[in-house]
């Protein structure tokens, strides 16, 4: 836990304490062991009660926080304004208006809560309408706003992002945490090679997404020291900075992911959702790396790793065939194309297409 954190909780229990034994040592029970007991017990409830908040709202983006504090001051001004309003007509209509100090009271309240209401719920839609002065910052509805996009180390040792970033689609929107770069290079001095290789990788591509001009790269200093995971790191800044998170582990942490309120977005997925579709009839060259699950059917891959299944294809292992394209079906693990196998004479062996599990 945050030391920051901890004071701050422990100080308000503290405080919660205090005011409750003050309270009831004040009371009917007046300096006795029962007044400090109780005034001990409430104060650690109420404390309790306070931590607890903390904790149901961790998962509250900072920026949706402040554009509800700035619609209750406008809403409490407003049921202020309307309960002042009703004062004076009530003043200007004495005579004809008597109304009941309870049902005034009833109204009074009414018109309050109306206000506070009214006043918050137009802020948070106008959002994208609101400047502050102080500190010069427009607030935006989450609806509306582009997240930023967070990098982990997994993805910024795929050499794909940096051809995504050239692409400008995610001009400005891409943060690197210091503590990420930290590792990186502490993962530069391990002993372990392929860890040293990933690590230095994804050094050569954060310089090389420096010099994308309009990218834009940006870095974000902020650590949380009491974390020790690097995913747990991330999943905190992102709800820090209401962003999401680019990666390309493929062991995922999407349950964890979706606990944090954070979306996972992974650069495999994406890209296999980018693929280029094969239509039936559609002509392809491949090589046949080995047997099938069904008789005489062989198993090749194209460039970007998609399964091709051929039908007849068993007799050609290691060979390089024409096929012809049957079907293409999605699966779990991704896209898998079916396809017959040209004989000499040019014509199709009829197989079915099974899947190759």
């Amino acid at each position: 836990m945050n030391i920051a954190l901890a004071f701050t909780r422990a100080l308000f229990v503290c405080l919660s304490i205090f005011f409750m034994t003050a309270y009831m040592i004040s009371g009917p029970f007046g300096h006795t062991i029962e007044g400090y007991g109780y005034g001990a017990i409430l104060g650690l409830v109420f404390g309790g009660l306070l931590i607890g908040f903390d904790r149901f709202f961790q998962k509250f983006p900072l920026r949706s926080f402040n554009i509800t504090t700035v619609g209750l001051f406008v809403g409490y001004l407003m049921g202020q304004a309307l309960v002042a309003i009703l004062g004076a007509i009530l003043a200007i209509s004495s005579a004809s208006i008597h109304l009941n100090p309870q049902a005034l009271e009833v109204i009074q309240i009414g018109l309050f809560l109306f206000g506070i209401y009214v006043g918050t719920i137009m802020t948070i839609r106008g959002a994208d309408e609101l400047y502050i002065s102080i500190p010069f910052v427009k607030f935006t509805p989450t609806i509306h706003k582009k997240r930023d996009l967070i990098l982990d180390a997994s993805v910024l040792s795929d050499t794909r992002i940096i051809d995504m970033a050239a692409s400008g689609l995610v001009d400005n929107h891409l943060v690197i945490p210091r503590f990420v770069i930290k590792e990186l290079h502490f993962q530069t001095e391990s002993p372990d090679a392929a860890a040293n290789n990933r690590a230095k990788r994804a050094l050569d591509a954060i310089k090389k997404l420096q010099a994308i001009s309009d990218l834009e790269l940006r870095y974000n200093d902020t650590d949380f020291p009491d974390v020790k995971d690097s995913m747990q790191k991330l999943m905190r800044l992102a709800r820090l900075l209401d962003a999401n998170v680019l990666t390309a582990d493929n062991v995922g942490r999407v349950q964890m992911s979706g606990i944090e309120g954070i979306r996972l977005i992974n650069i495999n997925n994406l890209s296999n959702a980018l693929k280029p579709l094969m239509e039936a009839g559609e002509y392809i060259k491949i090589k046949i790396q080995r047997y099938g699950k069904e008789p005489r059917q062989g198993v090749g891959y194209l460039d970007d790793g998609t399964m091709v299944v051929v039908n007849g294809g068993g007799d050609y292992i290691g060979e390089t065939i024409e096929t012809q394209v049957l079907s293409v079906k999605h699966t779990a693990s991704g896209r898998m194309i079916f396809c017959n196998a040209l004989d000499e004479q040019g014509e199709y062996p009829e197989y079915d297409d099974h899947e190759d599990q």
